[in-house]
């Protein structure tokens, strides 16, 4: 209907919508692509796993954003201490812990042409394809205006 209607003669207007600290980098720029739910799902995973939401203000400051504590352990290669300390399950299982810890890292990254499809996210999950291992940990940068990812 709304391809229907001339712009002049419609009241409506669209604009970004979205709960902040779920929104993929590239909606700054106005760019949307299948891969934005693909960055909110693994907030909500990271979220999960880690035992905290993705914006805590109780926190200290550098560990206020769950993005910030999760690029820098990613460096670190210390992920395992992001994990839940209180859950049992999150302990006893840190095989599929680190699994998915994975997962959410490559679903992360800022330059959304580097992040999996939904469909391949769901074969990560169910252990049909491996999780790429080269990434880059700057999660909520864009990629550099020009380059050669569009």
């Amino acid at each position: 209907m709304s391809k229907l209607m001339e712009k002049d003669k419609s009241k409506i207007e669209t604009r970004m919508r979205g709960t902040r600290g779920y929104l993929a980098p590239e909606w700054l720029n106005s760019v949307i692509t299948e891969k934005v739910d693909v960055y909110a799902l693994c907030i909500v995973v990271l979220e999960v796993l880690c035992g905290r939401k993705n914006l805590d203000p109780s926190q200290a400051n550098e560990n206020v954003h769950l993005l910030t504590g999760f690029e820098r352990k990613a460096y670190q290669q210390q992920l395992m201490d992001m994990v839940d300390k209180n859950n049992e399950d999150m302990q006893t299982y840190k095989e599929a812990v680190t699994e998915m810890l994975s997962i959410a890292a490559w679903c992360l990254q800022g330059d959304f042409t580097k992040r999996p499809s939904m469909s391949l996210v769901v074969k990560a999950l169910e252990g049909l394809v491996s999780v790429e291992t080269i990434l880059d940990y700057d999660f909520t940068s864009l990629p550099e205006v020009g380059s050669d990812n569009q």
